[in-house]
């Protein structure tokens, strides 16, 4: 990962916390064996360099995510060796029991030169009950990350967190992701996942599995344009090292 990267994400956490000295900031730098967004690769199954910041007054939280990647030098003109992710919301309850959360979430990948952009704006929803949350993102842009004529995209998901025993927790995750437009035969697909981790005073190993039934001739390195036929939403095991501080 770029550092400067990095920089950028802890000097807007550190703006954040100058602001209101009496919220709540968590920063974290994490490495990952493969960097995996909605069960798809985003590094071309390469390791990955993480970090981010989330900063929560009440029920308001922000927060940015960056990582490396791959997927857009792998199409021809693509620049981005990186992603930021921006992010912000506001989570609280609507009746004992049963929370909400609402909230944007900014994808941006700088000097990506794709035409369209993979720059990529959400609005999400989501509500949680005891262990189970369920969570729907709209896309808001004109496009989904470079798809062209993709800007009715959405996503659904529902998962759980679960207390194992021993500090462990586990997290099974079903989603769905819908792509519109002429492309959406061949880019929606299903995936799934189940990731163990535990906290040890802020050092968290997590160890995830994690399928899609992406079509191989769509989600493959640069579309087919690299050579590499390899599906980039093939079952797979990604090992995770988090610190948080």
């Amino acid at each position: 990962m770029k550092l400067r990267t990095l920089a950028r994400v802890l000097g807007f956490s550190a703006m954040l916390a100058a602001g209101q000295a009496h919220a709540d900031l968590i920063l974290n730098v994490a490495g990952v064996s493969e960097y995996r967004a909605r069960g798809l690769s985003q590094s071309r199954f390469n390791p990955a360099l993480q970090a981010g910041a989330d900063y929560t007054d009440g029920g308001l939280y922000l927060g940015a995510f960056a990582s490396t990647t791959q997927w857009i030098k792998d199409i021809p003109g693509g620049n981005a060796d990186y992603e930021l992710d921006l992010y912000g919301g506001y989570a609280g309850e609507l009746v004992d029991g049963i929370g909400y959360d609402v909230g944007f979430l900014r994808y941006l990948f700088p000097d990506n030169n794709l035409h369209p952009t993979a720059d990529t704006t959400e609005l999400y929803a989501g509500l949680t009950y005891s262990v189970a949350k369920l969570k729907f993102s709209r896309t808001v842009s004109k496009n989904f990350l470079a798809i062209p004529d993709s800007g009715k995209s959405w996503y659904a998901e529902l998962s759980a967190t679960l207390d194992v025993g021993d500090g462990f927790t586990l997290v099974p995750h079903v989603g769905y992701q819908y792509i519109s437009g002429p492309f959406s035969s061949d880019a929606s697909y299903a995936d799934v996942a189940l990731t163990l981790s535990k906290d040890f005073n802020g050092l968290v190993p997590s160890i995830a599995l994690m399928t899609t039934n992406a079509h191989r001739d769509f989600y493959n390195p640069g579309a087919g344009m690299t050579g590499d036929s390899r599906n980039l939403g093939r079952g797979t095991i990604v090992l995770g090292l988090k610190y948080n501080f």
